[in-house]
């Protein structure tokens, strides 16, 4: 099946990682509303396909994103409020909405610059690694407007308060070990690292049951917002969903595989999943193990 044709939008797959790029590198990767539209299509499509275990999120040339394109964003649909209302909504759609409960685990790959607008999806992804010279910037107050979309209000709930005060009232840049500091991205690595480091992330996560991971990350994700009654019963339900219609069973296959089996620690490591015991992939740890077993007995013949 070929892939669809994207004017704004680059996605290489590999291994199970879809990597995809804003393409806009004249504009610092600025997002305008025909990158919007693809990038909602383009989220649609990645979370139906089958190869794709891990969406890596990032932008084309080395920059993450600059924000929001004032012109075409802002200035150029001011003056057709239905317009703008529409776009507003498939911008906050992709970037927040369907980022923040995304079936597959995603990955923020930061470089460049991440500036206004860009926070949305950066903070919407499950996981972030920067390079440490990335120039992070709540930039709007500089041009005389608050941060919008749902900037405010992720980056509020992200950080402490008064993280959140200062750097949306000043509007300075800071860089990616500052971003690590405050809680932002997971971990500022130096840039030549950076790729190599998301990519050892997105194949660990691989190893999952992917069910019990989706249930994981979204459960984290939504029992911040309940008291300890409905966190409780959510948890309940999420942990009964884990077994509809999951290939892998994971609650008894990883059970049997420790109980019976005898084949795995799970404080060092995932249960094996089917595609791994058919040699497929598999956790390091026993891909490592099995790679021994053989030379063992190679040796012994």
């Amino acid at each position: 099946m070929s892939e669809p044709k994207r004017k704004f939008v680059k996605v290489i797959k590999s291994e199970g990682i879809a990597w995809t790029y804003l393409n806009r590198p004249e504009k610092k990767n600025a997002m305008s509303p025909g990158l919007h539209l693809e990038m909602r299509d383009t989220l649609d499509e990645l979370e139906a396909d089958p190869e794709t275990k891990v969406v890596v999120i990032a932008g084309i040339g080395g920059v993450f994103s600059a924000g929001q394109d004032l012109k075409e964003y802002f200035r150029d649909l001011e003056n057709n409020p239905a317009e703008a209302k529409r776009i507003r909504l498939i911008s906050n759609g992709w970037q927040w909405d369907r980022l923040y409960m995304f079936n597959k685990p995603t990955i923020a790959m930061v470089e460049g610059y991440c500036v206004g607008g860009a926070f949305t999806h950066l903070l919407a992804t499950d996981f972030a690694i920067t390079a440490e010279d990335t120039a992070f910037s709540l930039s709007e107050v500089n041009w005389g407007i608050l941060p919008g979309g749902m900037v405010s209000k992720a980056f509020a709930d992200a950080v402490l308060y008064r993280h959140a005060l200062y750097h949306a009232c000043l509007g300075d840049a800071f860089d990616g070990k500052e971003a690590a500091r405050i809680g932002i991205v997971n971990f500022a690595v130096p840039k030549e690292q950076l790729k190599d480091e998301v990519t050892k992330l997105a194949k660990k996560l691989m190893t999952k049951s992917p069910a019990a991971l989706r249930a994981t990350k979204q459960v984290i994700r939504q029992v911040r917002q309940m008291d300890f009654g409905q966190a409780a019963d959510y948890m309940q339900e999420k942990r009964m969903a884990i077994s509809v219609g999951d290939p892998e069973q994971s609650y008894n296959t990883g059970l049997h595989q420790f109980l019976d089996e005898k084949t795995y620690k799970p404080v060092h490591s995932p249960f094996a999943l089917k595609d791994a015991k058919k040699g497929v992939a598999g956790p390091p740890s026993k891909v490592k193990a099995k790679a021994k077993a053989k030379a063992k007995a190679k040796a012994g013949k």
